[in-house]
């Protein structure tokens, strides 16, 4: 925050939401710092400012001045009274702007506290009241978005992209961005290269993100953070198709020290055995036939940065070697080259194989299993953590429905269905809805498990992903739960009805 005496806490979610955050900027002459808030983060966020020591060290500022800007106070009534209370005996005035009435159950314990204004209007209309300001040019963002200008499109894309960088690196510094930008009218040609540059990172990575808060979600992303900051950590990723290898990949380079570095992906299972050397290495001019030019492979386009392998279960053997080499000592040379190259690069694999079987098969190399499986991470099926269903359809929704979510009987219908093809069998469910036009997700879902029908029977079968033998099938169970609920000993031994005991012996016994 930049230190002002005045503070604009506003929702995340809706472009409402800034556009009133900008007219509330803008009856206060730009002087106020502006920060994006839940529902839920509100009373602790107030608490930081109660608790805030005075001073030019202090790590929190307390502002003098603070509008809540639409954000619902119904998280934690109580928590919240406890907060103003001590704000307003330190001469901080707290004013709440609102288009809807306060919660029942919040009143009584917020009365005399903050200074509540609710309008029957519009949130920006009800800004625009309470601060005597006139909105009309911030009306346009209300519109739906066929029929908003280019310059509106780009600021909801701009809004978008701040989100995403607080949902994925918790960088709130572009939504404030954003409020300020709209407020002052400055348009999109006048950004800055750092603005322009986030955008461009959202185009490319908004639509490859970890959308989820149960337990096993939140561990994933813990683990996402911790290995990340290792850049050099190979890591090797486990999970069904469809359960977002790839955007782990993603995750790991874009919070790494590497993230300014190229991201490079390749799907091993793309091309013949052939030709994976001349992918992996480049070949020089001449190497062979229609070799007109020396061309750069995956290893060193990816040099510095991050090179992705997806599906490496399914790289011949002889390819294995070749790769090995190159994890071994980092030096290659190119197809029909003489000269050995040098490269940098953080290698994350992915495969939905039970390597250790391959291995045991002798179709994958012990040494390069050791090699590559430095940290792993595994990607949860959909049916295991399905509480996140309706977070995760109503973030695809939003971005093509006019920031509109579905309603109770829609996310009902949705939540019925196991998604053998997980997340993206979901997306693509989303997207069928959308081309028909279809509100009846009861009907949709009927018609697409009888279009579906022959995988259902064999969800946990298909791929021997669950072992012929009692013992070992025991174990594999055991595991999931434990994924489960998020690593959680205590909450695994009680929903399998055993001791910790028991569930340690099986754990160890997967990792012997």
């Amino acid at each position: 925050m930049n230190g002002s005496d005045n503070l604009i806490l506003t929702g995340w979610g809706h472009v409402e939401y800034v556009a009133a955050a900008a007219a509330a900027l803008k009856a206060l002459g730009g002087d106020a710092d502006v920060c994006g808030v839940s529902r839920r983060r509100l009373p602790e966020l107030m608490e930081e400012f109660a608790d805030a020591r005075e001073g030019r060290d202090a790590s929190v500022r307390r502002p003098k001045r603070i509008y809540i800007i639409g954000v619902s106070v119904s998280g934690d009534p109580a928590r919240l009274a406890d907060a103003l209370r001590r704000l307003k005996a330190r001469g901080v005035k707290t004013t709440w702007i609102s288009a809807l009435e306060m919660p029942e159950e919040a009143a009584p314990l917020l009365a005399g506290l903050m200074e509540a204004k609710v309008y029957d209007a519009s949130l920006l209309e009800s800004v625009g009241d309470a601060l005597s300001v006139d909105v009309e040019e911030f009306t346009p963002f209300l519109k739906s978005e066929g029929k908003a200008t280019a310059d509106i499109r780009a600021y909801i894309a701009f809004i978008q992209a701040a989100q995403f960088y607080y949902r994925n690196y918790q960088d709130e510094s572009l939504y404030a961005k954003a409020v300020r930008y709209i407020a002052a009218g400055v348009r999109p040609v006048a950004w800055d290269a750092e603005t322009k540059d986030a955008i461009a990172h959202y185009d490319r990575y908004g639509g490859r993100e970890l959308i989820g808060k149960s337990p096993v979600m939140t561990t994933l992303q813990e683990r996402i953070n911790r290995v990340a900051k290792c850049d050099r950590a190979r890591v090797l990723i486990l999970g069904e198709s469809g359960t977002g290898k790839e955007t782990v990949a993603n995750q790991i380079h874009n919070k790494s020290p590497r993230a300014r570095m190229p991201f490079v992906p390749f799907n091993c299972a793309s091309v013949t055995k052939d030709l994976l050397e001349d992918r992996f290495f480049g070949h020089e001019k001449g190497a062979f036939t229609n070799a007109i030019e020396r061309t750069d492979g995956l290893f060193l386009q990816a040099d510095g940065g991050t090179l992705f392998l997806d599906e490496i279960g399914e790289m011949p053997l002889e390819v294995q070697a070749l790769l090995l080499r190159v994890l071994e000592g980092g030096r290659f040379m190119r197809v029909g080259g003489r000269e050995e190259l040098k490269c940098d690069v953080r290698l994350v694999t992915a495969t939905n194989r039970d390597l250790p079987k391959l291995v045991a098969e002798g179709k994958f190399r012990e040494d390069l299993y050791q090699r590559l499986n430095v940290v792993q991470l595994r990607t949860p099926s959909l049916r295991e953590h399905k509480e996140d269903i309706p977070l995760i359809a109503n973030s695809w929704w939003r971005k093509f429905h006019d920031n509109r979510v579905l309603d109770d009987d829609q996310l009902a219908a949705l939540m019925d269905y196991d998604y053998p093809g997980n997340v993206r069998e979901l997306v693509n469910l989303l997207d069928r809805a959308t081309a028909l036009g279809e509100d009846d997700f009861a009907a949709l879902m009927r018609e697409h498990k009888e279009m579906n029908a022959g995988l259902l029977g064999g969800l946990e079968l298909k791929s021997g992903r669950v072992p012929d033998r009692l013992e070992d099938a025991t174990k594999l169970h055991v595991r999931r739960v434990f994924e489960k609920y998020g690593q959680n000993l205590s909450r695994a031994a009680e929903a399998l009805d055993v001791s910790r005991n028991t569930v340690r012996k099986y754990l160890a016994s997967c990792s012997s």
